[in-house]
C-alpha cells in the first residue's frame, strides 16, 4: 500500500502541463455531456488531440486510436447535435436501445476488441513490449462503442463509458500517468451521475 501511495505521489509530481490540460478539458466535456450540452464536443476535441500524443508516447496505441476516433466522431457529433427542426428544437432526443440495438452494440464492441487485440499483440511481439493487449483492447473497444452511442444520444452509452473508465484506471496507472488514472476514477463517478440523468430524460422523451 505504501509503495502504491508513493508511486501516486511521485506520479503527480511528474505530471506535465499537457496532461493537466487534457484532464481538465476531459472532465469539462463529460460534465457537458451529462447536461446534454453541445459544448462537450469543442471542449472534448482539446482533450482528445492531447491524449493522442500522450498515448502514443506511452505505447498505449489502442488508446491513441480511440482518441483519434473520438476526434473524428466528435466533429460528426457536433454537426448532428446542432440540427434543429422548424421550431428550433433539437431533433435528436435521448432514447433507450431496443433489443436489436443491444445486439448490434455487442457485435460492434466484439469486432473492435478482436481487431485491436490482434493488432496490439503483433505490435507487442514486434517492437513495443510495453503494450498490454487485453487491457488496452478492452478500454479501447468499450470507448469506441460508448462514443458511437453518445453521438446517437443512446442511454446505454453510459454503460460503455463505465466499463471504459474501470479498465482505464489501472491501465494508465501502470503506465505512469497517475493524474490520468485519477481522472478516469473521477470520470467513473461522473458516468454514474450521467447515466441517472439520461435515464430521466429518456423516460421523459418516451412519454411525450
Amino acid at each position: 500500500m505504501v509503495t502504491v501511495f508513493q508511486q501516486f505521489i511521485d506520479g503527480m509530481r511528474q505530471t506535465g502541463l499537457l496532461e493537466y490540460v487534457a484532464v481538465i478539458s476531459g472532465l469539462a466535456s463529460v460534465w457537458y455531456s451529462k447536461k446534454e450540452d453541445i459544448l462537450l464536443y469543442p471542449i472534448g476535441l482539446l482533450n482528445t488531440t492531447i491524449y493522442i500524443y500522450l498515448s502514443v508516447k506511452a505505447q498505449l496505441y489502442g488508446e491513441a486510436s480511440v482518441n483519434f476516433y473520438y476526434t473524428i466522431v466528435s466533429i460528426y457529433g457536433w454537426v448532428v447535435w446542432s440540427r434543429r427542426d422548424e421550431r428550433q428544437v433539437t431533433q435528436l432526443k435521448i432514447r433507450s436501445s431496443s433489443k436489436s440495438e443491444w445486439i448490434t452494440q455487442m457485435q460492434f464492441f466484439s469486432l473492435f476488441y478482436i481487431a485491436i487485440f490482434i493488432a496490439l499483440k503483433k505490435l507487442q511481439e514486434g517492437f513495443s513490449p510495453g503494450v498490454i493487449p487485453w487491457a488496452d483492447a478492452l478500454a479501447s473497444a468499450s470507448a469506441y462503442t460508448g462514443m458511437w452511442l453518445m453521438v446517437r444520444k443512446k442511454l446505454e452509452s453510459w454503460y460503455w463509458w463505465i466499463l471504459t473508465n474501470i479498465s482505464s484506471i489501472p491501465l494508465y496507472f501502470v503506465k505512469g500517468f497517475v493524474f490520468t488514472s485519477v481522472y478516469y476514477l473521477i470520470l467513473l463517478v461522473m458516468a454514474f451521475y450521467g447515466l441517472a440523468e439520461w435515464k430521466k430524460k429518456a423516460f421523459s422523451n418516451t412519454h411525450v
